[in-house]
């Protein structure tokens, strides 16, 4: 049983390249513990080719997410829907993921809805032209671009800039925008890391073998913290703002870039999530402790 019950405040669809960088999982896994989200649809996008031919990489994204809420014994939302596996063309496509997004947004709910996008923006910017009556109608929390102006450094962007332009040209949308600047910010040490994911039972096993898996380009060096920046969003929707702070950029429609995003409050309550869930795992052994070795 919680300490407090907390009260629902945030329906949330989940946007991400979930079969690139693991640290979008860990996003899904930190949206899913948190109660006051409601999550209603999670969409798979199209992952930047330095992690592979991207052929088939959306299906498998979606597979991973579902995977991932089953092992969390999350309940699984009515949509998880893959999009396609090419950039956005400015035509009118057949886009599963768009679809579950018009869809999300349409449905009577008394609650608000935020579009967390933590990769490129494909599936929003399909489901912005086929439905554009729907851009008053949600907020979307981007994980990307420059506050800088350097946009097409950054791997958000760049994977699929023409969908990022497209959707950042809306005049009817709200957007929170979480750039590099701040979202690299949000850091954990790998050896942290490492060491909370293998001792947190079967969720943290799970997330630990799919970092541990991670195929990437031979030129691609890790170094001792990780980023886990697609986490951001977490301050707008499970979280609270409060101790992060914004910079309007627009009153209509309502635009902010954020300039600090709270990483303790962020990596914290992700970390504590995760050892709670692991005590609360039905199949865990009395006396046992939190570590892997205890859930069968």
């Amino acid at each position: 049983m919680p300490m407090v019950e907390i009260a629902a405040t945030s329906r949330v669809v989940l946007d991400n390249d979930w079969a690139g960088d693991p640290d979008g999982l860990v996003a899904l896994a930190h949206h899913a513990m948190a109660p006051a989200n409601r999550i209603v649809a999670i969409t798979s996008s199209l992952t930047n080719p330095m992690f592979g031919p991207p052929e088939g990489k959306t299906q498998a994204g979606a597979q991973l997410a579902l995977d991932l809420l089953q092992t969390l014994e999350h309940p699984v939302p009515s949509a998880v829907q893959a999009g396609p596996d090419s950039t956005f063309t400015g035509r009118l496509r057949r886009n599963l993921g768009a679809q579950a997004i018009i869809d999300a947004v349409r449905a009577d709910d008394d609650l608000p809805l935020t579009l967390v996008c933590a990769g490129p923006l494909t599936n929003v910017a399909d489901a912005l032209l086929e439905a554009p009556d729907i851009a008053p109608r949600f907020k979307l929390a981007w994980v990307g671009g420059s506050s800088t102006g350097t946009d097409h450094d950054e791997y958000n962007y760049f994977t699929d800039p023409m969908a990022a332009q497209f959707v950042l040209a809306n005049q009817q949308l709200d957007i929170d925008q979480f750039p590099l600047e701040a979202y690299q910010r949000v850091v954990v040490s790998v050896a942290e890391l490492d060491e909370a994911l293998r001792g947190c039972g079967r969720v943290g096993t799970w997330l630990w073998d799919h970092f541990r898996g991670l195929e990437v380009p031979d030129f691609i060096k890790f170094g001792p913290l990780w980023c886990l920046g697609d986490s951001a969003p977490l301050v707008v929707t499970g979280l609270s703002e409060v101790t992060s702070t914004f910079d309007t950029t627009s009153a209509t429609p309502r635009r902010r870039m954020c300039n600090r995003v709270d990483a303790r409050l962020v990596v914290a309550d992700f970390l504590a999530s995760l050892r709670l869930q692991a005590q609360q795992d039905p199949r865990r052994l009395p006396g046992d402790s939190n570590s892997a070795a205890a859930y069968l």
